[in-house]
């Protein structure tokens, strides 16, 4: 393939003519004419990871390993999540824990990973309280 989401010569021909509008939009995507199409409208630089994202996702994970004493294999999983409920905060980082053979605990940050520190995590001697009653209904606590 010639480029992203661009077809060389050979590789057109093979697939066919194409459209007044696909040929449009090749040479908006590639800048032939003129103007380039806007990074937003681009979808690689969404999928990139921010690094500092990324390092509060583990720093979070740590210290949720460190202060529930979950073992080295323990599954943790840590996310910021919007949050569209009324009153509900717009983003919020959200962690579970698997303890035993399918005991999950969770409990929720009201601010984004990149703002929570230590402190924010509830107390070790909650762990038991964080047990998510899957017969409870209250998926979303």
């Amino acid at each position: 393939m010639a480029g992203a989401g661009l077809l060389s010569s050979d590789e057109a021909i093979a697939e066919g003519p194409l459209s007044e509008y696909q040929r449009a939009l090749r040479a908006w995507q590639s800048g032939r004419n003129g103007t380039a199409m806007p990074e937003a409208f681009r979808i690689g630089p969404a999928l990139k990871p921010d690094p500092e994202r990324t390092a509060a996702l583990e720093r979070v994970r740590g210290w949720t390993r460190a202060r529930f004493g979950l073992r080295e294999d323990a599954a943790i999983l840590v996310a910021q999540v919007a949050c569209s409920v009324p009153g509900c905060p717009p983003i919020e980082t959200a962690v579970a824990f698997w303890t035993g053979q399918a005991t999950r605990h969770q409990f929720k940050l009201f601010k984004p990973v990149i703002e929570v520190v230590e402190d924010d995590l509830p107390p070790s001697w909650m762990k038991t309280a964080l047990i998510v009653d899957e017969d409870s209904g209250f998926e979303c606590c």
